[in-house]
């Protein structure tokens, strides 16, 4: 296990910055996820790690010792990708035992950490398989067992399961935080599935543009986020936004909706163009003399335990209501909707939060 940290971090390609004065530290242990939209940097960002991209500017170290000039295979750290990259001809044992016996580990070694890693992921009935002869779930556990007999100073994971269903992904997950809690290793991970984020991390880097928008635990950045990019980012289905202006100091006009007394509202210049967010399942619904929105619905999702309405109005955009259980709404409804006033979040015309004093 070990610690990491990264100060004023840049990558450019000739002209083009890609990654801009990132500053992070991660503790001993932690399992911290960046997640962000393709092309953010996450994954440049997870090689500039890894040492597999120069850094242009700034300093990464391992447990106080900056790592910039260090080769990618004297870092001690071990590398997960997307693609399962094991060795077609060798068995599962062969492509786990490969590396420790480049590294010249005697025999004795490389069996212990070998079944140790078999016997954590469940692997043992699979070592004489071919990788051909494996699941996509089976590959991707081989590939993680090939980082763990490494026993690395941190794991590093880099989308390990976009290429997997939906079903196994849900299973791969249970299986990592599972490993985590046993092995208790630095984990750093890359994925653009905030779900995954969410479920995974102890803490969550949202990235955006090649710089970091807010670094937190999950549920800091679910319910605490710091602008309208995380809020929206962060959260399955997404938050509703709608527009609206100050009307009044602490009070805020939405378009097509009740005004709303916000005391967060309060700082800010009557005029100015606002965004009220709310997530789906703070959207109540109510009696018409209650309504703070009306919309029409377009679209109900029945899932059983929950479901899922979509509707919109001329003045709002569309909005995404969770109601737990069977809902009767039925398509081409009209909607009266009561916002939760206690979860409602503010954002200012530059998309920053507004929070009460």
């Amino acid at each position: 296990m070990a610690q990491l940290e990264l100060k004023g971090v840049h990558k450019s390609y000739g002209p083009v910055k890609t990654i801009h004065g990132v500053d992070l530290s991660i503790g001993d242990g932690e399992f911290v996820v960046f997640v962000g939209p393709s092309g953010c940097g996450k994954s440049t960002l997870l090689r500039m790690i890894a040492g597999l991209e120069e850094i242009t500017d700034g300093t990464v170290s391992i447990d106080g010792k900056v790592v910039n000039d260090v080769p990618a295979a004297d870092r001690g750290l071990a590398m997960v990708f997307q693609s399962y990259a094991l060795y077609p001809h060798m068995s599962v044992y062969q492509n786990m035992a490969f590396g420790l016996e480049n590294m010249g580990l005697p025999r004795p070694e490389i069996e212990k950490r070998v079944q140790r890693a078999t016997t954590m992921l469940q692997l043992e009935p699979y070592l004489q398989r071919k990788p051909k002869m494996l699941s996509g779930g089976q590959r991707q556990r081989v590939a993680i067992g090939r980082a763990i007999v490494r026993d690395p100073k941190i794991f590093l994971f880099d989308e390990p399961l976009s290429n997997l269903d939906a079903e196994l992904r849900v299973a791969m997950r249970k299986e990592l935080s599972a490993l985590h809690a046993e092995i208790g290793g630095t984990m750093i991970y890359v994925t653009h599935d905030q779900v995954e984020a969410m479920t995974l991390a102890d803490r969550i880097v949202v990235l955006r543009a090649g710089r970091i928008e807010q670094v937190g635990t999950p549920l800091d950045l679910y319910h605490r986020p710091a602008n309208q990019f995380v809020a929206g980012f962060i959260g399955s289905p997404r938050m509703n936004f709608l527009k609206g202006t100050v009307a009044a100091p602490g009070t805020i006009a939405i378009a097509g909706g009740r005004s709303l007394d916000l005391p967060a509202a309060a700082g800010l210049p009557a005029g100015e163009e606002v965004t009220v967010g709310i997530r789906p399942e703070h959207v109540a619904l109510c009696g018409r003399e209650d309504a703070d929105v009306m919309i029409r619905l377009d679209l109900v999702e029945h899932l059983g335990g929950e479901t899922y309405l979509y509707g919109q109005s001329e003045t709002l955009p569309s909005m995404t209501i969770k109601q737990d259980g069977d809902c009767a709404a039925t398509r081409g409804d009209m909607l009266p909707l009561r916002l939760v006033r206690d979860r409602l979040h503010l954002f200012d015309s530059a998309g920053l939060v507004r929070r009460a004093a």
